[in-house]
């Protein structure tokens, strides 16, 4: 089995690696002392090669990595690649700035968006790079329980509700990381 080091400090994102790359054998950049990267990219495939390429350096294994947020239109595409950090805050703090800024705005149609980068070693000319994208809406509330981030605000019209209301299975199948890393094991 492929040793594969997982290059975030997130638990949910990690929870989602496994359940999807059971054929790997994940080690968690922890488990090296891996550092936080600075993300200096301008787009999440920048920042996915950045953190990918640390993990890397610091484990002397293969790695990978997402670089991931919340798209919305009707803020011209914010927060973006700032999605984690866009209040300066928690998770929590996120979704307040975000609804806060949301108020009085009509298209609230978004999509979290995700790259995902893997590669051999740190000096890998060649990511393998997979991309993908999750459409929804922004509610005006919290509703669920389940998930992270802005989950409990990112409504799924296909299912009738918000990604926190999801069963992990179930976000597992189509969400934005979900695609990305069935596309990425293809690539492999």
């Amino acid at each position: 089995m492929q040793k594969l080091v997982i290059a975030s400090g997130n638990l949910g994102k990690i929870k989602e690696f496994q359940a999807i790359l059971s054929n790997y054998d994940l080690i968690k950049q922890i488990d090296f002392n891996t550092p936080e990267v600075v993300e200096s990219g301008l787009s999440f495939v920048e920042n996915a090669i950045l953190k990918a390429r640390n993990a890397a350096k610091f484990s002397n294994l293969p790695a990978i990595a997402d670089d991931s947020g919340l798209c919305v239109d009707g803020l011209g595409g914010n927060p973006g690649i700032y999605s984690a950090r866009y209040s300066g805050g928690d998770d929590e703090d996120n979704i307040d700035k975000l609804l806060q800024k949301l108020q009085g705005v009509k298209n609230r149609s978004a999509s979290f968006y995700c790259a995902i980068a893997m590669v051999k070693s740190f000096d890998d000319p060649t990511p393998v790079i997979a991309t993908a994208n999750w459409e929804g809406v922004i509610l005006t509330t919290r509703v669920g329980k389940n998930g992270f981030g802005y989950d409990s605000i990112f409504f799924v019209p296909e299912f009738g509700k918000s990604s926190a209301e999801l069963l992990p299975q179930e976000k597992n199948q189509i969400s934005h990381r979900a695609k990305a890393l069935r596309q990425l094991t293809k690539l492999l």
